[in-house]
């Protein structure tokens, strides 16, 4: 990425040092043109990259950049044949992303292949290899093209920059400071420090290390400073319908429908990106709702700091494949906003990208009709045209103490990048005991639930009424359920004493839900079904003692559960059922 950049800086450098009528001369280059997919600041480092690129692509050949640059390209082809080649390697993986169409006449010497016959310009002299110890010998240069409009000399250059505002000023210390040469303050202020950043960028650069840049060279840094907005194409986009108006990055996405509250521009080049535009109408509990849908979508990954305060919120969210920006505040009834989905591999252009939508960012009259698109088929796995994240495994779960301890079962836990209890809460695994199949888990906030788990002191009788309290379909229900069965045993198939066998069928969504009496005392935890082992019978299920939940709770550090079960009587099924979804919760490991 970074030698791509590189040269993309210095393909830029080398345009604006032209006159126009050269500029347009390239673009017309009746030999063709080329794919430049590297650029590095030494010959042999140059040569190597050519070597490693010629081993996997045909058509390689290497040139020199001016100002010590060397630079690897693919072709020539005619401009259509170049722009077909060049979507296809992108998408191969075969060149890198930020790889882009030059032309003959920002070369100078060919250093790759020695001695071979190409269509590049045949002035071009060739570098060659003259010894067998490999060291590579570089003839002069070519003469530069001459340039018509004369440049500025040291004098002129410091009257034109007289004539700078504050914010050119500014803008020209944060390119050089982005280019690696400037490390001070940004205050518009060019002192000794500045001078000589500027200094050392135009050694860098092949011009005079004057200390003071000329027009062209002032342009020259802006543009290398600008090339990530330039290779994506950031242009003005007005929507009028959502009533905003931003910088978007046209090359890469396109707009593509609406489906309120966004305005969606799906992928239009070979990076991925995507944009949604937010516009609706609403308040603060509006605003609020959009901040934690926004959090369920795949769009927004889990890891990333997220921030809501008084009418705006803001969320970032990572992984290994990409990363999700979004904003939104409310005003004046109208909640308006962005999000940006940028590939996780190019952050330095992803930056830049974001910082320019935000600056532009406007809001216009109006706000998008909520009734748009509602004709269209709807699914409850999709909100607004995005797909919902789902959890990689649900159980069931149950309170124990008064702020939110939880035990379930341990296979929910393993390999999770998050756990999460009450829906959205996170939980730190305190315990996770395979052999027992137990877990105990503590909110990472603390919660308030409406009821914990009276554990019994004593054990059921044989063929007693019992009834699991679970999310049978994984919380599509919204609420747990109460599922009846019997005690057939106390022990397991193979007499295991911490086990107790049911006749109960459940879903898998039950497994892990807390096992109660009529009086509401919890006798156990249900265990999910084995994935090996015997084939049980239909409505055959194990559960987990309840005195093994207590030693659980022990090891974890946990203690005793704070609500004792106590000899109440039986309870009305409506209040038997009230009790359960309050100490009930859902549990879901996600990626």
């Amino acid at each position: 990425m970074k030698n791509l950049f590189a040269s993309l800086l210095w393909a830029l450098t080398v345009c604006l040092a032209a006159l126009p009528g050269l500029v347009q001369a390239q673009q017309s280059d009746a030999g063709g043109v080329w794919i430049q997919v590297a650029a590095r600041p030494s010959l042999r480092e140059a040569q190597d990259e050519a070597r490693d690129f010629a081993a996997r692509l045909p058509d390689v050949s290497g040139y020199a950049l001016g100002g010590g640059w060397y630079g690897i390209v693919v072709g020539p082809y005619a401009r259509p044949d170049a722009e077909q080649v060049l979507r296809v390697y992108r998408a191969e993986g075969q060149i890198p992303r930020d790889s882009f169409i030059t032309f003959s006449s920002n070369f100078r010497t060919r250093f790759y292949p020695v001695g071979a016959e190409t269509d590049a310009p045949s002035t071009a002299p060739v570098i060659s290899s003259t010894s067998d110890d490999d060291t590579v010998t570089e003839p002069p240069l070519a003469p530069e093209p001459e340039i018509a409009v004369a440049d500025e000399t040291p004098a002129e250059a410091r009257r034109s920059e007289r004539a700078l505002s504050r914010e050119e000023r500014m803008d020209l210390q944060v390119a050089l400071k982005a280019a690696g040469f400037y490390a001070s303050g940004i205050d518009g202020a060019f002192g000794r420090g500045t001078r000589a950043s500027m200094s050392d960028w135009q050694l860098a650069r092949g011009f005079e290390p004057t200390g003071v840049l000329t027009t062209l060279q002032r342009k020259a840094l802006m543009d290398e400073y600008n090339a990530p907005l330039i290779s994506t194409g950031m242009a003005s986009y007005t929507d009028e319908a959502a009533g905003i108006t931003l910088d978007l990055p046209l090359n890469e996405v396109a707009f593509s429908r609406y489906e309120p509250p966004f305005a969606h521009f799906d992928p239009a080049g070979d990076l991925g990106a995507r944009v949604l535009l937010i516009s609706q109408p609403g308040d603060r509990r509006t605003l609020y709702g959009l901040y934690d849908i926004m959090q369920t979508l795949e769009i927004v990954p889990l890891e990333g700091p997220r921030e809501r305060s008084g009418d705006r919120f803001s969320l970032e969210g990572r992984n290994s494949e990409i990363v999700s920006y979004t904003e939104a505040r409310l005003d004046n009834g109208e909640i308006k906003g962005f999000t940006l989905v940028w590939p996780a591999d190019d952050e330095a252009r992803r930056g830049r990208i974001l910082s320019a939508m935000q600056q532009s960012f406007t809001r216009l009259d109006g706000v998008l009709d909520p009734a748009e698109g509602m004709e269209d088929a709807q699914s409850i796995d999709l909100v607004s045209g995005l797909e919902i994240r789902k959890p990689r495994l649900s159980h069931s779960g149950f309170f124990v103490t008064g702020d939110g301890v939880v035990v379930t079962t341990a296979d929910v836990v393993n390999g999770c990048g998050r756990v999460t209890i009450d829906r959205d809460v996170s939980a730190d695994v305190l315990l996770a005991d395979g052999e027992a199949g137990i877990a105990v888990l503590k909110p990472t906030e603390a919660l308030s639930p409406m009821a914990t788990a009276p554990l019994a002191a004593n054990t059921p009788r044989l063929r007693s009424a019992l009834a699991v309290s679970g999310y049978s379909y994984g919380g599509v229900l919204g609420a747990p359920s109460l599922t009846w069965g019997s005690l057939s045993d106390l022990q397991g198939l193979q007499g295991e004493s911490y086990l107790a066998r049911l006749e109960l069928t459940a879903q898998p969504g039950d497994a892990g839900g807390p096992l109660l009496d009529k009086e509401g005392t919890v006798h156990g935890m249900l265990l999910p079904e084995a994935s090996d082992g015997p084939v049980l019978p239909e409505g055959v299920r194990f559960a987990l003692k309840g005195e093994v939940i207590r030693m659980a709770l022990d090891k974890a550090g946990v203690g005793l559960p704070a609500t004792e079960a106590a000899a109440t009587g039986e309870l009305p099924l409506s209040l038997l059922q009230r009790e359960a979804t309050g100490l009930t919760t859902l549990v879901s490991c996600w990626e």
